[in-house]
């Protein structure tokens, strides 16, 4: 009896189990068909979803500036800036604001170029000591690198004897020339003469000095150590002989630098060096001498640009009273270069808007004209302008940012259109009653930066599964900034491709470092199944 009741039971408990799989492979049956119920009619009346749909496009390209989801704009958008139209304020309006006037003047100008440099000795004032025979050192009086000699101080005394064989020629040809003198034999005396002034010529050409030479006329014997003077004055920087030293001609024993002028090796930027050119006026400023100026001049400009820095080395001399610059010190180098006339305008009447700059032109009775310009260096207070405006022309150089917002304001208040009738409508009706699809945002590299970033969109269903063919559109938006001058930026990713798996990329350039608001939309079959915002802070500086 007991083994009949678990049968019983046995076949109840598997009657139950058989009972819900039915019932649950009926509910996802039923489930699908209700999902699926709108598709034919949609499709039905596809013509009049297109027009609709034609007419919710216009209405979002007239509205694109303020919009961030707005106008798809192609595979990769670029920043729009909000044109700017002339003016009109009353008095009062231009006294609140603090407008200055100020004039477009042609003068002549300098521009300035900052760079760094270190002091060098001039080769050109650098002396090398050698003798012209060999010998042996006998004592050496200059014995310290580094310490001052003045021209003709005694550096070393040198045995050779080659110079000694010469000395008693000389002095044998000096006699004999004296002894012959009053000889009545034709071309005795000449000849003895000659000898005796090849003598003297061989010394000077081993670089005796004429007072060794007068020394040796006075005593009459051959001078056994002879002293080698400084040929000038300077500071002793290199520095090889020493006592008991045998040396060649070709032996560099001393090196002196004059030292009262000296070179400055700068670096000047690849962009700066079609401006500079030799013997523009340059100054340099050292940190151990506070308040200092040193005037001197560009000397030349090297050929070669380092490949590492871009930058260019130029050499300038700058004389060196009190031996205040010395070699190996860093300085700061301004140089002044001539620019002619040009016409210039107060820096603070230029305005940077976006990619543009803009001069407010005044044209009186309360008239303000934004004008696109080119601008040259900066001088000064002053600011050059290449193109764009005349000499004597009457600018606005203060508040030029609150100027710029009203310019902005009116701009968009005349470029507004209202959309068509039925727009709003039709956007209501072409949107989705609710979210149809998960989405997950990445970028590579993550946090996106400033300039070409790589954006990837993962569309999954509500059950998990990728959702494959579907049109992805991506918009990074940033509001316009007047008070910085930045204009609104768009940068729109219009169909991303398909990477398979639910995965979608595109490619979009950042105009700007910051914070952006990033709209994700998602449509399959004509019919909007994902909406998503967020915001994403990008790298980079504005």
């Amino acid at each position: 009896m007991l083994r009949r009741e678990h049968d019983n039971y046995r076949r109840a408990f598997w009657i139950a189990v058989t009972t819900t799989v039915v019932l649950a492979i009926v509910t996802s049956v039923l489930w699908w068909r209700l999902s699926h119920s709108g598709t034919p009619s949609q499709a039905g009346n596809s013509s009049t979803s297109e027009s609709m749909e034609a007419m919710g496009q216009t209405a979002s390209a007239n509205a694109s500036d303020s919009d961030p989801g707005s106008a798809e704009e192609g595979q990769t958008g670029n920043m729009q800036e909000t044109p700017l139209v002339p003016i009109q304020l009353t008095p009062q309006r231009m006294q609140s604001i603090g407008i200055v006037l100020g004039k477009v003047e042609s003068k002549a100008v300098n521009a300035e170029t900052r760079f760094y440099g270190n002091v060098q000795v001039d080769e050109r004032r650098q002396a090398y000591v050698q003798t012209r025979f060999a010998g042996w050192i006998r004592k050496v009086y200059a014995d310290a690198t580094g310490n001052f000699i003045g021209k003709g101080q005694p550096l070393f005394t040198i045995y050779s004897p080659d110079l000694v064989t010469t000395e008693q020629e000389y002095l044998l040809a000096k006699k004999n020339s004296e002894s012959l003198q009053q000889s009545k034999v034709s071309g005795v005396a000449s000849g003895a003469s000659s000898l005796f002034s090849a003598a003297k010529e061989r010394l000077l050409q081993w670089e005796v000095s004429p007072a060794e030479i007068e020394k040796l006329d006075q005593t009459g014997k051959a001078i056994t150590d002879l002293t080698i003077h400084s040929p000038v004055s300077g500071y002793i920087t290199q520095k090889n002989a020493l006592p008991n030293m045998y040396v060649q001609p070709e032996t560099m024993l001393y090196t002196v630098a004059d030292l009262s002028d000296v070179w400055v090796l700068a670096q000047v930027f690849q962009s700066d060096a079609g401006r500079i050119k030799p013997g523009d006026p340059a100054e340099v400023t050292v940190d151990a001498y506070p308040g200092r100026v040193f005037n001197g001049r560009v000397d030349y400009i090297l050929p070669q640009v380092d490949m590492n820095t871009r930058t260019l080395p130029v050499r300038l001399v700058f004389p060196n009273p009190g031996l205040k610059l010395r070699p190996g010190m860093y300085v700061n180098v301004r140089a002044k270069l001539p620019m002619g006339r040009q016409l210039v305008v107060p820096a603070s009447a230029a305005f940077h808007s976006g990619t543009k700059n803009l001069v407010f032109v005044y044209r009186g009775g309360g008239n303000i004209e934004p004008r696109e310009v080119e601008l040259g260096p900066q001088v000064g207070d002053q600011i050059v302008v290449t193109k764009g405006l005349q000499s004597g022309e009457e600018i606005v150089s203060s508040a030029n940012f609150l100027i710029d917002s009203e310019a902005q304001l009116q701009a968009a208040a005349r470029a507004f259109v209202p959309p068509p009738p039925g727009a709003g409508q039709a956007a209501s009706m072409n949107a989705p009653a609710q979210q149809q699809a998960n989405v997950e945002l990445t970028t590579d590299p993550n946090p996106p930066h400033k300039g070409s970033n790589i954006v990837r969109v993962k569309l999954t269903g509500k059950d998990g599964k990728p959702i494959a063919g579907a049109n992805v559109t991506v918009t990074f938006y940033m509001a316009a900034m007047p008070a910085m001058g930045m204009a609104a930026m768009k940068t729109v990713i219009n169909n991303a491709s398909d990477k398979g798996g639910g995965m979608y990329e595109g490619k979009g350039d950042l105009g700007s470092g910051g914070t952006w608001q990033v709209t994700i939309r998602a449509q399959q079959n004509r019919q909007t199944i994902a909406n998503k915002q967020l915001t994403l802070n990008a790298m980079g500086g504005m």
